[in-house]
Parts: C-alpha cells; structure tokens; sequence
C-alpha cells in the first residue's frame, strides 16, 4: 500500500507541468479518494484537486480552471496538470488516499500520503 509522486520541477510563471502519483491500494472497501494537497513555505497543508471512486471531482478555488486531476482506468495512476503556473503553486505537492468515498480537503481525513514532489514556479 503505497502512493509515490513524481514530476515535479521548476518552471517559469505561465508554464505548465504535470505531476503523476503512482497508487497501489490494499483496501478491502471498493470505494476512495484521492486528493492533491500542497504545501507552500511558512503556509498550511492545502488540498487542491480530488477525486473519489465513482470520479466525481473538485478543486480549490485557487486552482480551478488551471489545474487538472485524472485517474486512470486501472486506478494506479493519479494525474495533475498544471496550466498557467504562478509562483503561489509553488510548494511541496503531495498526493494523498482516503477510504470513503468524498475527497475532502481536510488533510485529517487521509490515512496513506505520498512523500511529496517539489514544484517551483520561478522567473
């Protein structure tokens, strides 16, 4: 049981980047969310973009209409491409996985994460 990310880097503002998190899941329930959480210096954890098993999606509002979250057929791979970046994305970007089916942005409400992948949105 484990999620690992990948991807990131350092951009210029404007830019794009996508982040990938591989997901290996034991769970006896069927069904979970997976959600992108961020972590900007001296800034609280953010969630940013979910996605719950029956693929019904949110995003923050600082991300909305930039950011894209997808999930594979097989469920092993969790997707974010970042559109139009900003030095405010910049952060530590973790993925994280739930049991339950709504990906809430309550980093309290998740049991596995990612190491994290570090982005940097610079000129």
């Amino acid at each position: 049981v484990r999620l690992r990310e990948s991807g990131g880097g350092s951009v210029q503002p404007g830019r794009s980047l996508t982040l990938s998190c591989a997901v290996s899941l034991d769970w006896p329930r069927s069904d979970y969310a997976l959600t992108w959480f961020r972590q900007a210096p001296g800034k609280e954890l953010e969630g940013i973009a979910g996605i719950d098993s029956d693929r019904f999606i949110r995003y923050s509002d600082s991300v909305k209409g930039r950011f894209t979250i997808s999930l594979d057929n097989s469920k092993t791979t969790l997707s974010l491409v970042m559109n139009r970046l900003i030095p405010d994305d910049g952060g530590i970007y973790k993925c994280a996985a739930r049991e339950g089916s709504i990906a809430y942005f309550d980093s309290g409400k998740y049991s596995l994460w990612g190491q994290g992948t570090q982005v940097t949105v610079s000129s």
